[in-house]
């Protein structure tokens, strides 16, 4: 069977920069669709930094390679009037604009969306931005850490000792490229159901509400704001949530219905407290969650968190010791999953694992196939 590609035969122009926008455009590159990246002069800020010198240096840094595979490359100075004119140009033979200025500055590049419909009527146009352009703080520029903390993720992480906490990796950047994707792939089909042309609009304050949605609905129906829980199950069960281990490492354990509260304590040693009258019933254990959960923290200070992982997988509790990003990749789930793809990046061939698409198609990952290309690289292709 071959590669899917869904998009083939689609032409994106791409006007992103840093990591919504363009790891927007980079899903619709591993679904097969010509994505076309246009850059300032020089490159956009994201390629040149990171962990590995030698490929700043050539502005292919990390940060930019992590959603920039699979794309044509290409420099306009849309400063001057004939770099709009070029990017026009190469509009009327595409099917997708995106862009992820501050509300209003692509209308003033003269970029809006009449002006890109007057070179391609049916192009789909999609304005990625921090709020939306509506609203009283409609206008305003935002990274990732500055929505965790507007769109109240914040308040909710950490403990009530510790104070607010953001989560540690940009997440509503992807989360918000991710949610362009989809928004864009319901135009699409939108256009071929109507013939008409769609706008999509997509904002990471939105996105971000949503990915708390059962936060935003509580808090939204009840004027109830949600506490802090730190490390606490959002079921507040008290056989869920984390608990040290002898070795000190940390497990997270979901012991939430009845059968799987009957095989934690079989595991634990203490098939007793399923008969205990302060504990048979889910109502019970609520009344008496805190002498619970005492007993299960003294249970599990007998062993490792490993060995406990390994006991409660035997019996189907969910349960998983706390891991760092780099266990988590040599444990072998991410490659037989094949989230991964190394590509040689560079003049000097550095091997860069770069990401797969986040589902599988017919069985297909669609993993990258193409490096990262320097800024300008395929200049020669659009800008005779």
């Amino acid at each position: 069977m071959s590669r899917p590609a869904p998009l083939a035969g689609i032409t994106v122009i791409d006007l992103t920069q840093v990591f919504a926008g363009p790891y927007c455009t980079y899903q619709l590159a591993l679904l097969g669709a010509k994505v076309i990246k246009v850059e300032p002069p020089g490159g956009e800020l994201t390629r040149y930094g990171g962990a590995i010198p030698e490929l700043s240096a050539e502005g292919l840094g990390l940060a930019y390679c992590t959603q920039n595979a699979d794309k044509d490359c290409v420099e306009i100075d849309l400063k001057r009037p004939q770099g709009i004119a070029r990017v026009l140009d190469m509009v009327a033979a595409a099917d997708i604009f995106v862009q992820n200025y501050r509300p209003g500055v692509a209308q003033r590049l003269g970029l809006g969306e009449a002006a890109v419909r007057g070179a391609q009527p049916d192009i789909i146009y999609c304005s990625i931005s921090a709020y939306g352009g509506e609203g009283p703080v409609g206008h305003r520029p935002a990274y990732d850490h500055v929505v965790q903390a507007m769109s109240g993720i914040m308040q909710t992480t950490g403990t009530e000792q510790m104070g607010p906490v953001k989560v540690g990796a940009p997440y509503i950047d992807y989360a918000t490229g991710l949610n362009a994707a989809f928004a864009i792939m319901a135009a699409l089909r939108e256009r071929d159901r109507t013939a008409e042309p769609q706008t999509v609009d997509v904002a990471m304050l939105d996105t971000a509400l949503n990915l708390m949605a059962n936060n935003m609905v509580t808090t939204a129906t009840t004027g109830d704001e949600i506490p802090k829980l730190g490390n606490e199950a959002a079921s507040r069960a008290p056989s869920s949530g984390c608990f040290a281990s002898s070795d000190g490492v940390l497990i997270m354990l979901a012991a939430n219905n009845e059968r799987q509260f009957m095989d934690l304590c079989a595991v634990l040693g203490h098939p007793e407290w399923t008969k205990d009258e302060r504990w048979q019933h889910p109502r019970r254990r609520a009344d008496h969650q805190d002498a619970l959960r005492l007993e299960i923290e003294r249970a599990f200070l007998q062993r490792s968190a490993a060995e406990w992982e390994t006991l409660l997988d035997q019996v189907g509790v969910p349960a998983s010791r706390v891991r760092s990003l780099g266990e988590v990749l040599a444990e072998g789930q991410p490659e037989a999953r094949d989230l991964l793809r190394q590509l040689p990046v560079g003049t000097q061939d550095t091997a860069v694992s770069l990401p797969a698409i986040g589902f599988r198609l017919n069985g297909d990952s669609l993993q990258p196939t193409r490096a990262p290309h320097k800024s300008g690289y395929d200049n020669h292709k659009y800008l005779n």
